[in-house]
C-alpha cells in the first residue's frame, strides 16, 4: 500500500522541446523534468509509488516554463528535491550558479566544486545525470574548446536552449 510520502505526482507540459514530464514529491518539490527520448529520463510508465496526475500542483512551474520559452524569464523559482549522491548534488548546485546567457566548461564546474582535474569525467557524469533539465541549466555546460558536447536531452535541444538564451 502506498503512503502519501511515496506518491509521485506528475504532469506533462507542451513545450518547444516536446512534451515535458514533470514529477514532484508529496511536499510539492520538483523531483524531475524530462524531455521525450532523454537519456536516463523518466517516463510515466516508469514512475513508482502510485503516480498521480496533478496538473494543478505544477501550475506555477508551468507558467515559469512558458515565460522562459517566450524569452521573458531568466531564472526559475521552484523548490527542487532531486535524488543523488553528495558529489552529484555539489555539481548540480554549481550548475545553478551559471547565469542565463552564459556558458561554462566541465573543467570550470570541477574547479568550482574543488574537484581535481582528473575529476572532470566524474563531473560530466553528474551533469549527465541531472534530473532537472532546463530548470537546472546543464545545457549551459560546453566542452573546453567551445564544442557543444553531451546533453541528455539531445544536442539539438541544447542548441535550441542556448540559442534562446543568446549564448550561440
Amino acid at each position: 500500500m502506498n503512503t502519501l510520502s511515496e506518491t509521485t505526482y506528475y504532469t506533462t507540459v507542451a513545450s518547444p522541446l516536446g512534451e515535458l514530464l514533470l514529477t514532484a514529491d508529496a511536499a510539492g518539490a520538483l523531483t524531475s523534468l524530462s524531455v521525450p527520448g532523454q537519456k536516463g529520463g523518466r517516463t510515466i510508465e516508469g514512475l513508482r509509488g502510485g503516480p498521480v496526475r496533478d496538473p494543478a500542483r505544477f501550475a506555477a512551474l508551468t507558467d515559469q516554463l512558458d515565460a522562459y520559452f517566450a524569452g521573458e524569464l531568466k531564472e526559475f523559482d521552484v523548490a527542487v528535491r532531486p535524488q543523488g549522491t553528495e558529489f552529484r548534488r555539489r555539481v548540480w548546485a554549481a550548475l545553478d550558479e551559471v547565469p542565463y546567457g552564459a556558458t561554462t566548461t566541465y573543467g570550470a564546474v570541477a574547479a568550482r566544486i574543488g574537484a581535481s582535474g582528473v575529476a572532470v569525467r566524474a563531473v560530466g557524469g553528474a551533469i549527465g545525470a541531472n534530473p532537472l533539465l532546463i530548470v537546472r541549466p546543464c545545457h549551459r555546460v560546453i566542452g573546453a574548446g567551445g564544442a557543444l558536447t553531451g546533453y541528455a536531452g539531445g544536442l539539438e535541444r541544447k542548441v535550441s536552449l542556448l540559442t534562446l538564451e543568446g549564448s550561440l
